[in-house]
């Protein structure tokens, strides 16, 4: 497996880590691509987080949300302290972090962008993120990944 400069960011600041390698998974009806990764990794989907890059007041930011819930703009925007937030394009997405839309890491990325995510992360001993390609997962403490991120949490899922 060829390091992603995730990996190299969670290696360099001695995070203890698992990564969770699956193939890609095929297209099914009524599930979320996020849904299908749980599923291929073995893990409860209320344990895997989506990194999504939107824009509060057309500042970028990272969010990160359960893969089976929705990030809310108007909590996002509150949790901000602005007045408006939207999704990113995917191309600004993709030149802002360095990742490609669906492998997308909220660790090592391009610019350090602010991050927030759902404060449901707390409720749990670990969670999977991206781990900067599709086909890789990191499973983490939630203390560790919003140390490493500087993340603020809040109930921007919904």
């Amino acid at each position: 497996m060829a390091a992603t400069r995730a990996l190299q960011a969670l290696e360099k600041a001695k995070v203890p880590h698992r990564v969770h390698e699956y193939d890609m998974p095929a297209d099914e009806e009524g599930t979320s691509y996020g849904e299908a990764v749980a599923r291929a990794i073995g893990a409860d989907p209320a344990r895997v987080y989506k990194t999504l890059v939107a824009e509060v007041d057309r500042d970028p930011v990272v969010a990160v949300v359960p893969v089976g819930e929705a990030l809310s703009m108007k909590a996002l925007a509150k949790a901000r302290r602005g007045k408006r937030a939207q999704m990113a394009d995917p191309a600004d997405a993709e030149r802002l972090t360095g990742y490609v839309v669906g492998g997308i890491s909220p660790f090592g990325q391009r610019r350090r962008l602010p991050v927030v995510v759902d404060d449901s992360l707390a409720d749990h001993a670990t969670v999977f993120v991206s781990g900067g390609r599709r086909g890789i997962q990191v499973e983490i403490a939630p203390e560790d990944l919003m140390r490493l991120t500087g993340a603020a949490a809040a109930p921007i899922a919904g």
